[in-house]
């Protein structure tokens, strides 16, 4: 049973900085669906690229990884509704018909509304992106130009067809109903991100930031072995600029890999690029000095926090080299 993985793509360094609102790591699902007879429309919403199963197939046919509905004989189209794991501004939409090569939609329209109770039954829809002309198994990328915030989007394709994954790059909006409600402010979900890193030769710095525990060691940050003085790092922005009160550094499933030490630097920062950032960030004032880690912990800190106002960027220094699975920051927003 041959296995296709789908080719890899990278992503434009500008989406890079936002968040993918649909995923559903974050929680976002589908609330409603039109059809998914041949493959169900949840699966647009995975985190990992899509595959090709050459000789899998179930009770309605050909398996597919993505959502897929039945040929249309009659007139109109198809939709599905996703709700966000977050609300938040639509930046980019990513519509990927990777494998979807006879059977992909001929167009695609995207509206958007914001319903924070969940309640769509008097929502007014917005149009984010017109009906536009897709193509067999590709990424389409398309810019939206709202600055609306949104909860929920509806994806209509025509007629019919197949869809493998949906992206919905954005940036978060916290709903917050009570200031003093202790969150982790570097949380995918609530708007942290990547900004740079020396090196993620075995595993993504962004997966520090992702939700619960590692699943393995490759769900984690890993770099390659230092055969050079210094260390590594990585620089992440918080969602919200705040207060932090409690340190999570999890070595989960990193035995024989994991850091000797690791020390996080901090700072408060407006309206600065990403690149400037880089170079600043040697001279940031310690949030944590160097702690010994431990293989497979979870490291806490409180009584070791250094004291600062209030912070908006992180920089972690991992010495000399390895592996961290998670990076928590609890805090209130400042």
């Amino acid at each position: 049973m041959a296995t296709l993985f789908a080719p890899t793509f990278e992503i434009p360094a500008q989406l890079q900085q936002l968040t993918n609102l649909a995923d559903d790591r974050i929680g976002a699902k589908i609330i409603e669906c039109s059809d998914d007879f041949f493959a169900e429309a949840k699966r647009m919403l995975q985190f990992e690229a899509p595959i090709f199963v050459e000789d899998k197939f179930d009770d309605h046919g050909k398996w597919m990884d993505g959502w897929e509905t039945r040929r249309k004989r009659h007139a109109g189209y198809d939709w599905a509704i996703v709700q966000f794991g977050v609300a938040g501004k639509i930046k980019a939409l990513d519509i990927d018909t990777t494998f979807f090569s006879g059977n992909y939609p001929a167009s695609a329209l995207v509206e958007a509304c914001y319903a924070p109770n969940g309640d769509l039954s008097t929502v007014e829809w917005h149009q984010i992106l017109p009906n536009s002309i897709l193509g067999p198994s590709q990424h389409h990328l398309f810019d939206v130009q709202s600055e609306q915030t949104f909860t929920h989007i509806r994806l209509n394709i025509f007629p019919d067809g197949g869809v493998a994954r949906l992206r919905v790059y954005g940036e978060v909006q916290i709903q917050v109903s009570n200031v003093s409600e202790t969150l982790d402010l570097l949380a995918l979900q609530n708007g942290g991100r990547v900004i740079a890193y020396s090196d993620a030769h075995f595993g993504h710095p962004r997966n520090l930031i992702n939700p619960g525990r590692g699943i393995n060691m490759g769900d984690g940050w890993e770099t390659k072995r230092r055969r050079a003085p210094g260390f590594d790092w990585c620089i992440l922005a918080l969602g919200k600029a705040g207060n932090i009160e409690k340190i999570e550094i999890d070595t989960a499933h990193f035995k024989g890999n994991y850091p000797a030490e690791v020390s996080i630097q901090a700072t408060y920062i407006e309206n600065a690029t990403d690149p400037q950032l880089i170079p600043q960030s040697m001279f940031w004032p310690f949030l944590l000095e160097a702690q010994a880690m431990q293989m497979d912990h979870i490291h806490t800190f409180i009584t070791e926090i250094l004291k600062h106002e209030k912070i908006s960027h992180i920089r972690v220094n991992m010495i000399p080299d390895g592996g961290i699975s998670r990076i928590r920051l609890w805090g209130k927003i400042a």
